[in-house]
């Protein structure tokens, strides 16, 4: 089959551009809000660390190919929150445009303009450029992998397939969860060798050079995180010991990870939600009907990272946020608008009437920009998580005899970030201590839905002896920050 050619016209090209140019202007907007704690452990733990010492020992916390950048761009523009951040904005950007060479592959220009567009005012996809970790990053080398797969299994040159290695080891390097992508490819691949499906011909080059794009980007993976190795082992085993002991175990369950997924993408709307989330899969299954004569290959691509990324974070009984699935939004986003047009000329057939096809397509274009629009405003509803405005306004607030303490899972990041003398409780013989000793006491809550579970006596303080006098609202999942009194 011949292969999509990448040139574009002079309209096409304008378009693209003013995509490009609305993603930058979204992803630049409030670019400045406080840091979040990730943000904050990022920057205090790696990102101000000496070049040499980046690399000292691994944390999950860390995207070290996106922090190194971040580094660099602190230390020309200074640091500042939207210094920090600005690498995630590039690559935002960049992964609109990949999604749109990625649509044009499996369908056509009209197609890929859409679903540019579309993931230009994607809420999460605004959400995670504005936000200093790799996760962006990871999106845009997992998305050129994929197109170069595409193409590769199409069009096997040695070309495609060395810049396939180099891009899958950019993406492990960037975060170790990277691999899970490139792994559900290399699976992918396999079934293709062993069937035949999704490729025309078999020689020796379709086998011989994707193993060599694979063996290059290994290699190159070992020779960035050899100085950390035996760090990613260790800390491999203390992820699983933490987390089968954890109090929220329903992070580890996939069912939240979907619902939470749903919540955050289209609101707690009840009911509404349900009938959604249907109608989505009904539309996902019309685009893989649609992509299937273009690109066989591409749907199962997508089902088998989702696949293998509930089976290994579940077999080492991790936590399954849904921003492990990141990666996977803009490839929907392909499948929906593709599903939306096949489904259109689906009816206008059964209904024997060719316009209605154009219009039904248009009608469904146009809904998805107009709740795309209604949900990324909610960008700017708030900080990720306020705790620059928590500290302040404790600070101001406070008497001279007034202890502080913040009640949150991990370090004490006020101390670390903001130079406050506040002691930081994370389980309940802490809190216990704390809250034996006399005199008025200030607490400032992170994290609250797991807090109050990990601390069962906070919540009976509340209700007993605490007062509630600031309430911080976040964009980020349990991101509201409480601020409670005992005088």
């Amino acid at each position: 089959m011949k292969l999509p050619s990448p040139a574009i016209g002079r309209n096409d090209l304008a378009i693209l551009l003013f995509i490009l140019l609305l993603a930058a202007v979204l992803r630049a907007v409030g670019l400045n809000t406080p840091l979040w704690y990730d943000e904050i452990w990022t920057v205090d733990t790696h990102v101000r660390l000496p070049w040499g010492e980046m690399m000292r020992e691994y944390s999950m916390n860390h995207h070290y190919f996106f922090s190194m950048k971040a580094k660099l761009f602190s230390q020309i523009l200074g640091e500042e929150a939207w210094a920090y951040r600005f690498p995630a904005v590039l690559f935002g950007v960049g992964t609109v445009a990949t999604i749109w060479w990625l649509a044009k592959e499996v369908a056509d220009t009209r197609i890929a303009h859409i679903s540019a567009l579309l993931v230009a005012l994607s809420y999460h996809q605004v959400w995670f450029s504005q936000n200093a970790r790799g996760y962006t990053e990871l999106a845009f080398w997992s998305m050129l992998g994929l197109i170069l797969f595409l193409r590769g299994v199409r069009h096997p040159t040695m070309g495609i397939w060395l810049a396939f290695g180099l891009t899958a080891a950019a993406a492990v390097f960037t975060h170790l969860t990277g691999a899970f992508f490139f792994v559900a490819l290399g699976l992918v691949w396999l079934i293709s060798l062993a069937t035949g499906f999704g490729r025309d011909t078999l020689t020796r080059e379709w086998v011989l050079r994707p193993l060599i794009g694979v063996a290059i980007a290994l290699v190159l993976i070992l020779l960035a995180y050899l100085p950390i190795l035996p760090s990613i082992l260790e800390t491999m085993g203390e992820v699983s010991a933490t987390s089968a002991v954890d109090k929220m175990q329903v992070y580890q369950n996939p069912i939240w990870t979907m619902v939470e997924g749903l919540r955050t993408a289209i609101g707690n709307t009840g009911s509404p939600s349900l009938i959604v989330a249907f109608v989505g899969l009904v539309i996902i299954a019309f685009g893989v009907m649609g992509t299937h004569s273009a690109q066989p290959l591409f749907f199962v691509a997508i089902a088998m990272h989702i696949v293998v990324t509930l089976g290994i974070l579940m077999s080492l009984e991790m936590r399954i946020w849904p921003r492990f699935f990141f990666v996977d939004i803009g490839p929907v986003i392909v499948l929906v608008v593709v599903g939306c047009r096949y489904g259109a000329d689906l009816v206008a057939r059964l209904l024997r009437r060719p316009q209605l096809g154009r219009v039904l397509f248009a009608l469904g274009v146009l809904a998805m920009i107009v709740m795309s629009l209604f949900l990324v405003q909610r960008n700017y509803d708030a900080p990720k998580q306020d705790l620059a405005g928590a500290f302040d306004f404790v600070e101001g607030m406070r008497g001279p005899s007034e202890r502080v303490y913040a009640i949150n899972p991990g370090g004490p990041v006020f101390e670390s970030h903001f130079g406050a003398d506040w002691i930081t409780i994370g389980d309940a013989d802490g809190y216990s201590e704390a809250m034996a000793q006399p005199g008025p006491v200030a607490l400032v809550v992170l994290f609250p839905n797991r807090m109050f579970r990990v601390i069962p006596r906070l919540g009976a303080d509340v209700e007993e002896q605490l007062e509630l006098v600031r309430t911080f609202a976040g964009t980020l999942g349990d991101g509201q920050v409480l601020v409670y009194r005992r005088k």
